[in-house]
């Protein structure tokens, strides 16, 4: 039997002062812990301690690690972050660098005061820094933004067990409510993935939002539990299991401190063919009472013709949230025809923001439509068209 259990206490979180964590180092698996006060949590430590012990080889080949630090007061890191020469290209450096290189682009990320800008910062902060990545895998940096330029998410993914504490870190410092996070862990438990990540949303208006995603293989019946009970979600899944999809390559939510709470949730569409596809795309969009794409939309994702289109629907319970068409590598001409049919002022503004970040072209373009009343005046509600960009990632 092979456990390699380990029992981490370096948790740092807001009001829960005696948590502690019970890792597995074999799957990733993360369980939190929270004693009534300092004694119960010295007992439980040691008493955990104890039954991993109890599985040593006698002969001294242990088949289980533990590690086990005292409590000690929280003390800020500080990362000390050199930056570019002046005038210098984001191409070569790593993607840590060219993320924020890409940030710095953004006219209204530039005042130093800004609310947004602090909020990017404590979320980058929580990404695991370079030393604590192992060889259990890469760290992925990953960026959207709207054609307009006024809205942009920011995702970072890796290995659960290097994630899973910085992760609730983060979440406990903006303000998320404990339910969510047990949430986290719950749905955690259930799909157990390998990779974990964080993204927050902001917008030139204030907007800021920030959750978790599981950009894994997932079965759709379990996907569907991370979403709230309520008439959307039975629509999707009703939906999915009419028209065959049984898995969902990424299943996300938010974290807000108020409801309603939105869960994404991110598919291939099924058909043999692109225009299986895009039939299959049109009936989601009016089985989940979203208005038709745009003609000019539906002429240029005709034009592209490329086949794997992904859906992306985000659910609550007062409501269908979001729906959005995923075109796999746009090219040029696609991305300049999308800024026009989208009203994007200028085109070659996006253009230098891909150069900062040092890729040649998006990943995708999405054709995506936010209901009216979800935008809270700070999010474009209605059509928009999104482009998303994989930055690269960090290895050890």
């Amino acid at each position: 039997m092979d456990l390699n259990l380990s029992l981490e206490k370096k948790i740092k979180v807001k009001e829960k002062k005696n948590l502690f964590a019970v890792g597995t180092s074999n799957n990733g698996r993360v369980f939190f812990m929270y004693p009534d006060n300092v004694a119960e949590q010295k007992q439980w430590i040691d008493a955990i301690t104890k039954a991993i012990n109890k599985v040593k080889n006698p002969g001294g080949t242990t088949t289980a690690s533990t590690s086990v630090s005292s409590p000690s007061p929280a003390v800020e890191k500080k990362e000390v972050k050199t930056p570019l020469p002046a005038g210098s290209s984001s191409v070569g450096q790593g993607a840590r660098a060219r993320l924020d290189a890409g940030k710095n682009t953004i006219h209204w990320l530039s005042n130093e005061e800004s609310k947004v800008l602090e909020f990017w910062q404590i979320w980058s902060d929580s990404i695991p820094t370079h030393d604590e990545i192992d060889d259990s895998g890469p760290i992925i940096f990953e960026v959207a933004i709207a054609a307009d330029m006024e809205k942009l998410t920011w995702r970072t993914s890796g290995p659960q067990q290097i994630f899973i504490q910085k992760m609730v870190d983060f979440f406990w410092n903006v303000g998320a409510p404990e339910s969510e996070i047990d949430r986290l862990n719950d749905v955690g438990a259930l799909i157990n993935p390998i990779q974990i990540g964080s993204w927050i949303d902001m917008s030139a208006r204030g907007g800021m939002d920030g959750g978790w995603f599981f950009p894994v293989d997932v079965p759709m019946k379990f996907a569907l539990e991370a979403s709230d009970v309520g008439d959307p979600v039975t629509k999707v899944g009703e939906w999915t299991e009419k028209n065959g999809v049984t898995r969902c390559y990424s299943v996300g939510r938010d974290m807000g401190a108020a409801p309603p709470r939105q869960t994404e949730i991110r598919f291939l569409l099924p058909g043999n063919s692109f225009d299986d596809q895009l039939n299959k795309a049109i009936a989601a969009f009016g089985n989940f009472g979203f208005p038709e794409l745009p003609e000019e939309a539906l002429n240029l994702i005709k034009m592209a013709k490329t086949p794997e289109l992904s859906l992306s629907v985000i659910t609550s319970a007062e409501g269908f949230v979001r729906a959005g068409l995923l075109i796999p590598k746009p090219d040029k001409g696609v991305v300049e025809q999308a800024c026009n049919v989208s009203g994007a002022p200028n085109v070659e503004r996006l253009f230098s923001f891909e150069q900062s970040l040092g890729v040649p072209g998006p990943e995708y373009v999405e054709f995506q439509y936010l209901m009216p009343g979800f935008g809270y005046g700070v999010y474009k509600e209605g059509f928009d068209i999104v482009f998303h960009y994989t930055v690269g990632e960090e290895r050890r």
